[in-house]
């Protein structure tokens, strides 16, 4: 038994969930053992450059969550699904109503947050990347969610993932920077949009987690910011007022809150879990 007994038999999509030791992956798992019928979705495939082997999750990581996921007495089936092609988008949502019923949760977490670069290195094309998966992908996520929501009539819960940067500025994320403080703007008139209807919409803001591809980033920053990866981490530490970075947990934890119904009147929301390093 989960903490929410309310979610059990909910139906939960989760883009970007693919990846091992991701944001999604933490997320879609707990889900599940809240007792929710869960999708696990991601590209399965590399898609060019911007979208390389080594960010996405692979078809057969996907089958691997999912089968972690029933062997914990969970439900689950995997998904593949481009958020930069509405119809794919359309075609996650109208597959997982084949195959569970319904819609009753979309997490939005699809993203790009690896092509760092200052503003006047940065390319149109790794602009529109990272401006299309992180924003575009999120529009069409919400849009088909709550398309099948409104047929539903039973209200829903969509959350988007935004990040600390969804609050305040970072050098040599400028593109990134820009879809995070757009995600919550979309977020505040989606939640306008479809309140009468029960359908609340929130995103949640997470500051430094250690993924894959905060692994990444810490190499990243810390060569580009002129620190050794050690100073750079201590660092990081020293500014939080919890005293360490997140972790995937913290923010599926959230998750699980914003989905359930103890979180029934909260909606248009971008709620920081960060330890207390972002309070904007």
């Amino acid at each position: 038994m989960g903490t929410y007994s309310d979610l059990r038999g909910k139906v939960a999509i989760v883009t970007g969930s693919g990846r091992p030791k991701g944001l999604g992956e933490a997320m879609v798992k707990r889900l599940a053992a809240e007792g929710c019928k869960v999708v696990v979705s991601d590209l399965g495939t590399p898609q060019g450059e911007a979208m390389p082997a080594s960010a996405i999750g692979s078809t057969a990581e996907m089958d691997t969550i999912v089968a972690e996921i029933r062997e914990a007495g969970g439900e689950a089936i995997g998904l593949t699904c481009n958020v930069l092609v509405e119809s794919e988008v359309e075609a996650l949502v109208t597959r997982t109503v084949e195959h569970y019923g319904r819609v009753d949760i979309m997490v939005n977490n699809a993203g790009i947050g690896y092509l760092m670069k200052r503003i006047v290195e940065m390319s149109q094309a790794e602009w529109d990347a990272v401006l299309g998966v992180n924003l575009r992908g999120a529009f069409f996520g919400i849009k088909h969610a709550a398309i099948q929501m409104l047929k539903q009539n039973q209200g829903g819960r969509i959350i988007n993932i935004g990040s600390q940067a969804s609050k305040s500025g970072f050098p040599f994320a400028s593109a990134y920077t820009a879809s995070k403080h757009g995600l919550v703007g979309l977020t505040r008139s989606a939640a306008v949009e479809f309140g009468a209807a029960g359908i609340t919409v929130n995103t949640i803001c997470p500051n430094h987690v250690t993924t894959g591809l905060g692994a990444w980033q810490n190499q990243f920053f810390s060569a580009a910011t002129g620190r050794s990866h050690e100073k750079y981490l201590a660092d990081m530490k020293a500014r939080i007022p919890l005293g360490r970075p997140g972790l995937q947990d913290d923010i599926a934890k959230a998750c699980a809150f914003l989905a359930s119904d103890q979180a029934a009147y909260i909606t248009g929301e971008a709620m920081n879990v960060s330890g207390g390093e972002e309070y904007h």
